[in-house]
């Protein structure tokens, strides 16, 4: 056997006709059989924290092929994170389907929310779990599954293909090649060679550069892993090299935070800011890459002059970049919903292999599927070997711990602590 084996690799425009084993006739999904009464008349809600969701409600027209009569909307909530537990209690129009994060689980605050939370791996609901990537999946100390990954990310940056064809630059494929031609950039007088969004330190560019360093340095040392998730103080240390490389960037002028910060949020602002055309790199996580696509006509300086671009890993080191393989989108099923039984049929209909995939290749986001076909803009991912493909989840890595690397690559950053400083403080950060 090769000792290197590669992602999946398929294109967009493949995707829907060859991902699931069998493709679709008239609309509806093949293999798929209803098991309830298809005149039943009903409505089922899933609310989240995304402002609009149309690929879930083409998944509710392709699931109305076969239920006419079933009502199907999205809502986006408030506050989603502080509201869940009391949006799950209400009396009138409880949702059936919720947002779920991997961020809540250990967390006593959340314990209301997933008493809501049906099992979702209990065979009678006949949920195809199998093809999902078991890296993604989280299960409680029972082994009861409360949220199914339906979407998932990884971190990187979005690369302008033209303005590096443009000044004859190559890509880079190594940690000190990225340096090389950062300085590159900076000679032919690009202000800020590598952007992202700044300001605070929720989806910040430095946490987007250092969590997945610290990841890897984590799976490589069980025994720090668990330090780690214990905030023990001594598992600072190994955030050295993931901040030495935030601070390197800054100190060198690879990314300048006086432009950076001009960017007011992780999303839209960082899409219209990379498709203005002048920023070679744009550092992202790939829940804002699935967003570009729709708002290239939005931003006329893109409309005027477009470009090709594509989502690169990172290089970190002298073999490049990772992939960091990580849930974005999570459902779980409320149990005191109306309904209850024709949710978990529209759920059955969604967990599949072909639904999955049809659902990441609408909204732009790489699918949970075990086979793992992605579009052209994150095809540089498809040659990262599987050695280098790690999952926070499978790994056993926590909201806490993920927290202390955040803030302390944040403040490194922003030279509001010096890397002994932050690592002193390993387990303090809130």
């Amino acid at each position: 056997m090769k000792k290197r084996t590669h992602l999946a690799l398929a294109f967009l425009a493949v995707v829907a006709t060859s991902a699931c084993g069998g493709g679709s006739q008239g609309g509806q999904t093949e293999g798929f059989v209803p098991l309830l009464d298809t005149n039943t008349e009903c409505k089922i809600t899933v609310v989240g924290d995304y402002k609009n969701f149309q690929p879930l409600l083409d998944e509710f027209t392709l699931f109305n092929k076969y239920y006419k009569h079933v009502k199907l909307s999205y809502s986006k909530e408030d506050d989603y994170e502080n509201n869940i537990a009391t949006i799950l209690d209400r009396d009138n129009d409880r949702p059936n389907i919720f947002f779920s994060k991997a961020s809540w689980v250990g967390n006593r605050k959340y314990d209301p929310v997933f008493a809501h939370a049906e099992n979702l791996s209990d065979p009678a609901l006949k949920l195809d779990l199998d093809c999902v990537r078991p890296g993604l999946i989280n299960r409680d100390a029972s082994g009861n599954v409360c949220m199914i990954p339906v979407l998932s990310r990884t971190y990187g940056v979005l690369v302008n293909k033209n303005l590096f064809a443009k000044e004859n630059i190559e890509m880079p494929t190594s940690w000190f090649g990225l340096l090389d031609v950062c300085e590159q950039f900076r000679a032919k007088e690009y202000k800020s060679p590598m952007m992202g969004y700044s300001q605070t330190s929720s989806t910040c560019l430095m946490n987007t550069l250092a969590y997945p360093d610290f990841v890897v340095t984590l799976a490589k040392n069980p025994s720090a892993l668990a330090l780690a998730n214990n905030l023990d103080p001594a598992a600072g240390v190994y955030m050295r090299g993931a901040l030495e490389k935030v601070k390197y960037l800054v100190d060198h002028h690879a990314v300048d935070l006086s432009e950076c910060d001009k960017i007011t949020d992780i999303y839209a602002e960082v899409i219209f800011r990379f498709l203005d055309g002048d920023v070679p790199m744009m550092i992202c996580p790939a829940d804002t890459v699935s967003g570009v696509k729709s708002r290239e006509s939005k931003r006329p300086a893109f409309v005027e002059s477009p470009f090709e671009y594509e989502f690169h890993p990172i290089p970190l080191d002298a073999q490049g970049g990772y992939f960091i393989d990580s849930p974005s989108v999570q459902f779980s099923v409320n149990t005191a919903c109306d309904n209850l039984a024709m949710t978990n049929e529209f759920m059955r209909f969604l967990i599949t292999k072909q639904e999955l995939i049809r659902l990441a290749t609408s909204k732009g986001l790489v699918p949970s599927t075990k086979e793992m076909p992605l579009g052209s803009v994150y095809l540089p991912f498809t040659k990262i070997p599987a050695e280098r493909t790690f999952s926070p989840e499978a790994l056993g890595v926590k909201d806490p711990l993920a927290t202390q690397i955040r803030e302390a690559s944040f403040k490194v950053g922003r030279g509001e602590m010096t890397i002994d400083e932050a690592i002193a403080n390993y387990g303090s950060f809130a």
